[in-house]
């Protein structure tokens, strides 16, 4: 499912407010990557200025970055995952993951642990907009 042309998505990322700076950055910019492997539009489009400078575009809609405490990310992570849609992403930064050098490494972790007892630092989603502000719809903007 491409995000072209489908006003019908929508795209959420959820952190803990109460992480230093850098790491909400960290999160959020780490969630981005996945959502956007996720769906191969989001971002993948090619634009150029009038003298010719190309590069990729960061995103076809818009990105919020909302806010939430530990106890509601479990909530959400909860919520979305028994309720996601066939086109729906569901991206997830557990704090473990920040202790984790390599890649294999924290594959290799997760299917030892249980989210629902893990830290949640952030939740990415994408997928029909009906979804996507059902879950997030009460929540506020990060600040």
């Amino acid at each position: 499912m491409s995000l072209q042309g489908n006003g019908d998505l929508k795209i959420a990322i959820v952190v803990n407010p109460v992480l230093p700076v850098g790491l909400v950055s960290n999160t959020v910019a780490t969630i981005g990557i996945g959502l956007g492997a996720g769906q191969p539009g989001f971002g993948n489009v090619e634009l150029s200025d009038r003298p010719g400078l190309t590069y990729l575009a960061s995103a076809d809609r818009p990105v919020p970055v909302l806010q939430a405490a530990s106890d509601e990310l479990h909530a959400l992570m909860t919520k979305a995952h028994i309720s996601k849609p066939e086109h729906g992403n569901l991206v997830l930064f557990p704090a473990f993951a920040r202790m984790m050098h390599c890649f294999d490494d924290y594959r290799n972790a997760v299917p030892m642990r249980d989210l629902s007892e893990e830290q949640i630092d952030g939740i990415g989603l994408f997928g029909p907009s009906k979804w996507v502000k059902s879950l997030t719809g009460s929540l506020k903007l990060l600040s």
